[in-house]
């Protein structure tokens, strides 16, 4: 990807698979799963942080995008993480609670990484990394107050977590101190979502076959007639065919637009546009009165999106409910601004396709 993600072109991520040695700290990842490859390495997100808003158990990291600002000395490098709870019980409709985003940002002097990139080799790939500075949960990747009371060195960030380590093999291992290592890789299997590299690149619209705005209601106004979402008798592609089953009972005007968008590009997970308008999954539960950054009480701007697309990676489906999002919308603060905290929490939002039922009832459609 780019030294800087573009303010002018939107930037789409899409999922490559890499080396998990490529996805650490020292290289600046972008990234979805695994532990996550926290940039600054001391002062991390505290447990209670990392919490879920609704059931207070652990969350799961999910993705971040490396997005440095070069115009600001204290943001040559800065990471946005984001967090989301596995427990499909706290997925709630237009709801982020279950959903936390964290930025961290460095300059180029600083004490974790030297002024001139990294050599892109294995060989001591392993450091820096934040298991340097601090005690890390086996388990997530975060920190690991707690210790197994019978080996005295497997760290955790729960009694959940440690108890998933118990079952998963700690027991017989635990025996065995010498032997122990940071990482458990049964136990974090059973938790962390597959790891995989985001690769970033410039979206690039055809505006010859862009649909016009009056063209994107008449396919909306018929699909109203219809009363349901049918696949179109074109060249849809099978990942777009598969958006659209997300949606078989929802739609309004606004997801023919989103659908239209993706249409190029259906595989992106991932959309960066900072300071602009986000690719909007439906007319309603748009997010109003964002809250200003608390550090310095600027505003916070749209910076990037998560697209629902992600979900086919991430494994989560089952046959009752499971993590769902139309789009997920990250809002940080306008500035960046730098505090006395390495991990500064910015806001999620959450946007889930309109019901079927709400858009007929206020269309004049619905009452014919």
């Amino acid at each position: 990807m780019s030294d800087q993600l573009s303010n002018v072109v939107v930037e789409l991520g899409f999922i490559e698979k890499a080396p998990a040695w490529k996805l650490r700290s020292k290289f600046f990842p972008a990234k979805v799963g695994g532990y996550p490859a926290w940039l600054a390495l001391k002062d991390l997100p505290t447990n209670e942080e990392l919490s879920c808003r609704r059931c207070s158990k652990a969350l799961v990291f999910l993705c971040q995008l490396y997005a440095p600002f070069h115009d600001k000395e204290n943001c040559f490098h800065r990471t946005v993480f984001v967090f989301v709870c596995r427990d499909p019980d706290c997925c709630q409709e237009n709801d982020a609670s279950n959903i936390r985003v964290f930025r961290s940002q460095l300059p180029r002097e600083n004490e974790f990484y030297p002024p001139e990139p990294s050599k892109d080799v294995e060989p001591g790939s392993e450091s820096p990394e934040a298991g340097d500075f601090n005690n890390l949960c086996r388990i997530c990747g975060a920190l690991g107050p707690k210790t197994c009371g019978g080996c005295k060195v497997a760290r955790y960030c729960s009694k959940d977590h440690q108890a998933l380590d118990w079952k998963a093999g700690h027991k017989e291992e635990c025996k065995n101190p010498d032997t122990i290592s940071k990482v458990s890789c049964k136990g974090n299997a059973k938790f962390l979502f597959p790891e995989f590299e985001i690769e970033l690149e410039p979206e690039e619209l055809d505006t010859a076959k862009e649909k016009t705005e009056g063209e994107v209601m008449k396919e909306y106004e018929e699909l109203l007639r219809s009363g349901r979402v049918t696949h179109q008798n074109d060249d849809d592609s099978d990942t777009e065919n598969d958006l659209i089953d997300m949606a078989t009972k929802e739609t309004d005007k606004q997801f023919q637009k989103f659908r239209m968008r993706l249409k190029d590009y259906p595989d992106q997970v991932v959309r960066y546009d900072r300071g602009r308008e986000p690719l909007w999954v439906s007319s309603s539960n748009k997010p109003v009165d964002v809250p200003p950054c608390p550090s310095c009480g600027q505003p916070r701007q749209f910076e990037f999106q998560v697209m629902p697309q992600l979900l086919v990676h991430l494994k989560v489906d089952n046959s009752g409910k499971s993590i769902d999002w139309g789009t997920v919308l990250i809002y940080s603060c306008k500035e960046s601004c730098q505090s006395n905290r390495n991990y500064i929490e910015e806001v999620a939002y959450k946007q889930d396709y309109s019901p079927i039922s709400q858009v007929m009832k206020n269309h004049p459609y619905g009452a014919s």
